[in-house]
């Protein structure tokens, strides 16, 4: 029997908090991570990431079988959590470590989010550019145990940021869902 070959995808869509949910009860996803990446601090804190002195983003880091759920799902998925025509953070959260972004881990990837880019950008569907950028990946810092799968340790909490962000409204707009 085969082994199941395991790729990774990560993103940064704001608040890293809101961008776990969407991908973690998908088919073929086996993990997603909470953390820090694009930044120059080996082993940032959240507080350090959120002062906007080490570079970083937050971001979430997939763990997905391509065999089941494809990367060009996820970048479907991904494109409908933030909003990628702001590139001074995302809703109420604003600095570079809410910044939008893809971080490609090899030249498949890259190809893939920048056509799917520029089909969102074609797409009329928002009147301003895309901004979202579209990055090598970095070393990957996992953020702190209290981060991980918040909205499942902290439910009333989550749903609170969600809606008061912003967030929820945004893309229940943008997106009819």
């Amino acid at each position: 029997m085969a082994e199941k070959r395991m790729e990774l995808a990560t993103f940064a869509g704001g608040c890293f908090w809101c961008m776990v949910k969407p991908f973690d009860q998908q088919p073929g996803i086996q993990s997603v991570i909470s953390g820090y990446t694009g930044g120059t601090k080996e082993n940032p804190t959240y507080q350090e990431v959120c002062s906007d002195t080490t570079g970083h983003y937050e971001a979430v880091q997939i763990s997905y079988d391509p065999q089941l759920f494809s990367y060009e799902k996820l970048l479907e998925i991904f494109w409908q959590q933030h909003d990628p025509t702001d590139s001074g953070g995302q809703f109420f959260d604003r600095g570079t470590s809410y910044k939008p972004a893809i971080f490609y881990h090899n030249e498949e990837q890259k190809k893939l989010a920048e056509e799917s880019k520029r089909k969102l950008q074609e797409s009329g569907r928002f009147s301003k550019p895309i901004v979202t950028e579209i990055l090598p990946a970095k070393t990957f810092y996992r953020a702190e145990e209290y981060h991980q799968d918040f909205y499942k340790k902290n439910p009333e909490r989550y749903n609170a940021y969600q809606k008061g962000s912003g967030r929820a409204d945004f893309i229940a707009r943008q997106w009819e869902v």
